[in-house]
């Protein structure tokens, strides 16, 4: 059979090449930031908003902040003690800690451990849903006038929805109907229960209504002293409700 002229052979070597310089690359940015600092912090982030991350990175110019695959970072620091790059840094990178599973970043930084926690734990942001996340609130928009709030502040201190969104509501699944001016819900209307997980409508109903439930926050896993070449693990803080 001719082989067509718009045909074009692709070179999986080469592709194999170009990844493992990517890989090389990031490999050696990591280890060159360990030899420069102190400290190197394991951390998750919850609800990911590149927003939010832009002012963190701002906040610790003086230190690196990582993002990569997240296998490709652990090789760079070394998974056993004879792959570590510095003593005992394979405490911090083995599969069996733990603490590098999932999606993950490094801060990699000369600031003193209680300086790292006090900026982390009061870093919490909230945003808007997005689909997928699970909701942790009920939200039921009471029967009657729908106001800007949906029922979370008493009538009287409130303001009806404007009417020209009428059928932005009910296109996101509301059964709304527009009398003498005013958007009205025939009986009350659950947008959400908690522990659901969040559709897009429900996800833009909660943005219609000023609900902002994702929280941004960064949970520190663990960190690697260099100097005394050992590794402390974070306990997650008890919520104060």
């Amino acid at each position: 059979m001719p082989k067509s002229k718009r045909s074009k052979l692709i070179t999986l070597a080469q592709t194999d090449k170009k990844t493992r310089e990517d890989k090389e690359r990031i490999g050696d940015e990591i280890r060159s930031q360990v030899d420069a600092h102190r400290y190197v912090w394991v951390f998750s982030v919850a609800n990911m908003r590149n927003t939010f991350l832009k002012t963190v990175r701002q906040d610790w110019r003086g230190s690196r902040l990582l993002f990569g695959r997240t296998r490709v970072m652990a090789k760079a620091l070394g998974r056993t003690p004879e792959e570590a790059y510095l003593p005992g840094l394979d405490e911090l990178a083995s599969d069996e800690a733990g603490y590098m599973a999932g999606d993950i970043g490094l801060l990699i930084t000369d600031e003193a451990p209680d300086v790292v926690r006090d900026y982390f734990e009061s870093f919490v942001k909230t945003d808007f849903a997005r689909a997928g996340l699970k909701a942790p609130l009920t939200f039921i928009v009471p029967e009657g006038i729908v106001y800007s709030t949906g029922g979370r502040i008493p009538a009287e201190d409130d303001v009806p929805m404007a009417h020209s969104l009428e059928t932005t509501l009910r296109g996101l699944g509301m059964p709304t109907q527009l009398k003498n001016g005013k958007i009205m819900l025939g009986g009350d209307y659950t947008v959400c229960k908690e522990g659901d997980e969040l559709t897009g409508k429900q996800t833009r109903l909660l943005k219609q209504f000023g609900i902002a439930v994702a929280e941004f926050k960064i949970e520190l896993r663990a960190y690697y002293d260099k100097d005394s070449a050992s590794v402390t693990k974070e306990e997650p803080k008890e919520s104060s409700d």
